[in-house]
């Protein structure tokens, strides 16, 4: 009889615990929050007035269910006769696991942090200082700031699971999902359609461009702007054994050695680097494909020359086997300072008490000598001017969400080898389906972690329409924007590229 009783009760229970468990799983969904504000600039030697729509947007499942929240601000134009016809830009930074604080409030947004230009000092502790922004395009389009999944205050919710957002095409098919949204929702299906990513937001925007083709939806793009672009992984990834990321990267390390003096004397800018493509193409290229078949006279004539361009000693370029990677590019440059350079902007320096390390120890002073500054002004400005009350924090940047992402492009239950990301190929085909499609890139000098030369590299590959790619270059790092004189030319340049269709 004691048996007969205890199998089901065991039942019962473990029925009861699963029910608890999957209750306990599911987030609560919340009302949805918005916040609305109107406000006035000067851009374009124009009085705009506009809208700023602050607020949390659902995106539901097969069965109607609310299963994450996606936060975005919007900046809408007011008194548009009619605004079916006006352009609309979806911005987005990168990561993955950045939420999009940096083209907001370093670029396009109405008001930005100012922060050294120089990069010759730290942005210190608070106050900051913000500024309205006079060079801004919002009297050519309107503006929609995304918060992919798991950043700023973007999250899951109920039934939903971080697996489904946190992925390469996960994210992509999330984004896409919210900008059809937004576009219904705003009646803006005829508006032409632009989006602007920065790093690994232009591989996303690569993969968005390409998803929102699919689904029974088909959303054509006019323009993608790509901020130190970030598509095929291979040259933008610096690690032995990649052979395409010796070449990439050599042109910065040029640059970089330049600016700092330790190369290049007597030459502009421009010169030198182009002297250092022509080596690499025709010189590095054959000699790195020869490896260990290259004569020693041959390898300490390459070695002296990479010393010409890298501003590093011969002996050391011999000892790395003419292979020099950034982290200890990085060290090595300004050694004889006791300095290590930025990884995002190798005009950047940082002072570290461990000098004899291979890399850099204290991070990459080109992110944490200007982070506080933006993320105690993104939060001020979003309390003050945009009036947002919200009961959890603002998450500038994620890296539970970068640990846990995943890269696989295959169905689950395929076959899949791990390669280098590349999303390059989807804009190539996205290129050549939509006529109209058109690409900005731009390109920091100094960047050392997304090379201006694996811009070209990309984009002269891929299956990319180049007489439809326009390249701009700057004379700053990954986020150019910081550096005033670049600030102002790539804004013009985004206001030339939305108003040329």
């Amino acid at each position: 009889m004691f048996r007969k009783i205890f199998i089901p009760l065991c039942l019962l229970v473990g029925f009861y615990a699963t029910a608890q468990e999957e209750q306990e799983a599911a987030k609560p969904i919340p009302p949805a929050q918005s916040f609305v504000t109107r406000h006035q600039i000067q851009n374009g030697g124009q009085t705009v007035t506009f809208t700023a729509t602050a607020a949390e947007h659902y995106l539901k499942n097969e069965e109607g269910e609310a299963v994450a929240s996606i936060w975005a601000v919007a900046y809408t134009r007011n008194g548009v006769t009619n605004p079916a016809t006006r352009p609309v830009t979806f911005v987005f930074n990168g990561g993955p696991g950045s939420a999009s604080v940096l083209l907001h409030m370093g670029l396009l947004g109405p008001q930005l942090v100012k922060v050294p230009s120089d990069a010759d000092a730290d942005d210190g502790a608070a106050p900051y200082r913000l500024q309205t922004n006079q060079e801004g395009i919002l009297d050519l389009t309107d503006l929609v700031f995304i918060d992919p999944v798991g950043t700023g205050y973007s999250w899951v919710v109920g039934k939903g699971k971080t697996e489904d957002y946190w992925g390469l095409m996960e994210d992509a098919r999330s984004i896409a999902a919210f900008m059809r949204q937004w576009v219904t929702e705003n009646n803006r299906w005829i508006s032409p359609k632009y989006i602007a990513g920065e790093s690994f937001g232009t591989t996303r925007a690569a993969a968005v461009a390409n998803t929102l083709e699919g689904d029974g939806q088909d959303m054509a793009l006019n323009g993608l702007i790509l901020i130190s672009q970030a598509l095929d992984y291979a040259g933008s990834t610096s690690v032995h054994g990649n052979i395409t990321s010796y070449l990439t990267y050599l042109p910065s390390m040029a640059a970089t050695a330049w600016y700092h003096k330790k190369a290049g004397k007597g030459k502009t800018l421009e010169a030198f680097v182009q002297e250092c493509r022509d080596f690499t193409y025709s010189t590095y290229a054959p000699a790195l494909l020869k490896g260990n078949l290259l004569p020693p006279a041959e390898k300490q004539a390459l070695a002296e020359k990479l010393a010409y361009f890298t501003g590093l000693d011969t002996p050391y370029i011999l000892k790395s086997d003419l292979r020099v990677l950034i982290p200890r590019f990085q060290k090595q440059l300004l050694q004889d300072q006791g300095l290590a350079i930025g990884r995002l902007d190798g005009r950047f320096k940082g002072d570290e008490s461990d000098d004899v390390a291979e890399n850099p120890h204290l991070g990459d002073p080109a992110s944490y000598q200007i982070s506080s500054a933006y993320t105690a002004g993104l939060n001020h400005y979003l309390a003050n001017s945009l009036q947002v009350r919200m009961d959890r924090p603002y998450l500038t940047d994620n890296g539970e969400l970068a640990n846990q992402w995943r890269w696989r492009t295959a169905p689950e239950g395929t076959y899949w080898e791990p390669m280098p990301v590349n999303t390059a190929r989807m804009l190539g085909d996205t290129m050549r389906r939509n006529t109209d499609l058109k690409v900005l890139v731009a390109s920091g000098y100094y960047d050392l972690i997304c090379p201006f030369f694996d811009a070209e590299y990309t984009f002269n590959r891929n299956g990319i329409v180049t007489e439809r790619v326009h390249f701009s270059y700057f004379e700053a790092g990954h986020m150019m924007y910081t550096h005033e004189t670049d600030y102002q030319k790539l804004s013009r340049d985004i206001r030339e590229f939305i108003s040329n269709p």
